[in-house]
C-alpha cells in the first residue's frame, strides 16, 4: 500500500514536475529505498532543504547517504546550530515572534494567509565573516562526496549590518569560494526586500545556482521606504502566476545567473485552501510562463 508520503510524491510527479526538494525529513526511509521511490516516478532531488548536522564520520555518513539519493546540493549545519530542533532559545523572544518547538525555528507571527519567514535579527559583520569562514569550511567537506553548499535567503539577509553599511548578501557573496558555495536565491523573499533580482545577476554572475520560485501580491503597493524585514507584513503568498511577480524577464537572465535547478514553493500552501490544487496550478502557469 502506497504510503501519503510517496502518494504525494505520485501526485507531484503526474503534474509535471520532475525535481523535488524535500524540507521534512525523508520519510523515515534509508537512502536506498528513498532513491528508488524517486526512480519509480521519475524525480531526481538535486538540493535539499533538510540539511546535513555534525561533524566526522556521523557527517560524513549523512553525506554519503545524500549522494545515493542523487544530492549534489545541500547545507551543513552543527548538531546544535540553528534550526535545531528541541530546547526553546534561551534569550527572550521579541514582540510578534514566536518559537515552534516542533523545528526549532523562531517565526514572525504572520497568519499563514499573509508572507512570513523566520525572526531575522541584525548582526554584526564580524559574524557573517564567520559565517563565511565556516561555508567555505563546510564546502571543503560538501566537495568530497561531490555536492555544494548552498545559502538560502529570506529577507533579513538584505538588512544593514549593525556596524556596517554593508549587508549579510553582499559579505557572503563576497567572501565565500564559489567552486565551494552558491546561492540558492529564493527570488520572492529578495523582491519582498526590495532587491532587483537582474542587477543582483549582473552584480555577481554565476553564482545563483539554485532558485526558489514563488509568488506574491503586495509588491506594487508596498511602502518603499519601509525596511526589508517591515515589507514582509504587507504580503501575501499565492500560487506562481497569480502574484505580482515577472518571471519572464528573470529567465530570460538565467543563464547570467548560472542557474542549474530550481523549485517552485508557496510557504501558505496549505492556508490557501488545498496544497496539491497550488502545486497544479503553479506547474501550469510556469509552464505558460516559460512557453
Amino acid at each position: 500500500m502506497m504510503s501519503d508520503f510517496e502518494g504525494v510524491l505520485a501526485k507531484v510527479a503526474e503534474m509535471g514536475y520532475r525535481e523535488v526538494e524535500p524540507a521534512n525529513g525523508y520519510n523515515n526511509m534509508d537512502p536506498k529505498a528513498f532513491r528508488a521511490m524517486l526512480d519509480r516516478y521519475n524525480l531526481r532531488m538535486p538540493s535539499t532543504h533538510n540539511a546535513a548536522r555534525g561533524t566526522g564520520v556521523d557527517l560524513e555518513k549523512q553525506l554519503e547517504g545524500f549522494q545515493i539519493m542523487g544530492i549534489q546540493y545541500t547545507e551543513i549545519l552543527a548538531a546544535d546550530g540553528p534550526g535545531s530542533a528541541g530546547s526553546a532559545p534561551a534569550r527572550k523572544l521579541p514582540p510578534g515572534a514566536y518559537y515552534n518547538p516542533g523545528t526549532g525555528l523562531i517565526r514572525n507571527s504572520f497568519t499563514e494567509s499573509e508572507a512570513f519567514g523566520p525572526y531575522q535579527p541584525a548582526v554584526t559583520l564580524e559574524s557573517v565573516k564567520q559565517r563565511a569562514a565556516q561555508l567555505n569550511a563546510n564546502g571543503k567537506i560538501a566537495r568530497k562526496f561531490g555536492m555544494k553548499i548552498f545559502v538560502h535567503n529570506h529577507t533579513g539577509e538584505y538588512e544593514k549590518l549593525t556596524d556596517s553599511d554593508r549587508t549579510t548578501y553582499d559579505v557572503l557573496l563576497a567572501e565565500t569560494d564559489p567552486e565551494l558555495v552558491t546561492m540558492q536565491l529564493d527570488i520572492v523573499w529578495a523582491a519582498i526586500a526590495g532587491m532587483d533580482v537582474i542587477e543582483m545577476f549582473r552584480k555577481n554572475p554565476g553564482r545563483y545556482e539554485l532558485w526558489h520560485l514563488k509568488d506574491v501580491v503586495g509588491l506594487k503597493t508596498v511602502n518603499p521606504s519601509l525596511s526589508p524585514n517591515a515589507r514582509v507584513s504587507s504580503m501575501a503568498f499565492v500560487p506562481l502566476g497569480a502574484g505580482q511577480m515577472d518571471y519572464k524577464p528573470i529567465f530570460a537572465n538565467a543563464k547570467l545567473a548560472g542557474l542549474k535547478h530550481f523549485c517552485v514553493e508557496q510557504d501558505n500552501a496549505a492556508s490557501w485552501g488545498d496544497s496539491l490544487a497550488a502545486a497544479r496550478l503553479s506547474c501550469r502557469n510556469l509552464i505558460n510562463i516559460l512557453s
